[in-house]
């Protein structure tokens, strides 16, 4: 669901949004430079909480340690 929000920016700065960014797609370039500030949080408690799941670190271990060996082989 979106919702509508009402910002005030100087109006140089309007004006140039609308210039290199276009009508219509102002909202959509704000978003996509926003939310990764807010869902980095999140990421980062999700990245907690999966190293806490010791069962998961050692399979991730495990495939780590397999597939270095996959690479040792390959020319550079």
């Amino acid at each position: 669901m979106q919702k509508k929000l009402t910002i005030t920016l100087d109006e140089t700065v309007y004006a140039e949004l609308h210039k290199v960014i276009g009508r219509r797609r102002i909202s959509r370039f704000i978003e996509e430079l926003v939310r990764p500030h807010l869902l980095a949080q999140e990421l980062e408690a999700a990245y907690q909480q999966m190293a806490q799941d010791e069962m998961r670190e050692v399979e991730a271990l495990a495939w780590a340690e397999a597939t270095v060996g996959d690479v040792s082989n390959e020319s550079r």
